[in-house]
């Protein structure tokens, strides 16, 4: 059964908008909205992302929750890839970095699991963006609920984050 996709633009502050969407309308930043239906069995939100928008898996970035030192922190790296623990650490001048227990990420930026997005989350965290969003005009990220992806200028989601930019992702 082929994916439903809608596309919108602008789309935040109105019915279906999420705290990541009307953070991006209340700042005036240019975005598309991307919506498909999910499918719970399957293996990757990523993957499943960048195939239901048929997007290239390296311009669909997935937000994992990491531990830095104990302090959680944002990590935004390509969907065709994984998060190298050791960079993200190395990233914000840390020593050592897990991944964060999943129910404390959720809690934290108040997001679920697959549907966390690094744009309007509860707490305000400290994020890095993979360096190699610099490389697209426009990349993609979890608008904040599985199903629901925005497209947006790779400096736009930094600004808004407060990312800074360092080579997190490995192939």
């Amino acid at each position: 059964m082929a994916k439903k996709q809608k596309k919108q633009k602008q789309a935040g502050a109105g019915a279906g908008g999420t705290p990541a969407t009307v953070a991006l309308t209340a700042a005036g930043t240019a975005f598309t909205v991307h919506s498909y239906e999910h499918d719970p069995a399957h293996p990757s939100y990523g993957d499943e992302a960048a195939e239901a928008m048929g997007v290239s898996p390296d311009r669909v970035f997935k937000t994992l929750v990491a531990e830095v030192d104990g302090e959680l922190t944002v990590a935004v790296v390509p969907v065709a890839g994984s998060l190298d623990l050791k960079a993200l650490a190395a990233a914000v001048a840390g020593k050592r970095a897990v991944m964060a227990d999943p129910a404390a990420a959720e809690r934290t930026t108040g997001y679920v699991r697959g549907g966390i997005s690094p744009l309007g989350q509860r707490k305000k965290l400290r994020t890095v963006l993979d360096d190699s969003a610099s490389a697209h005009a426009t990349i993609c990220v979890s608008a904040g609920r599985r199903g629901l992806e925005v497209e947006l200028a790779p400096d736009d989601l930094a600004l808004l984050t407060g990312a800074v930019l360092a080579p997190i992702g490995r192939a």
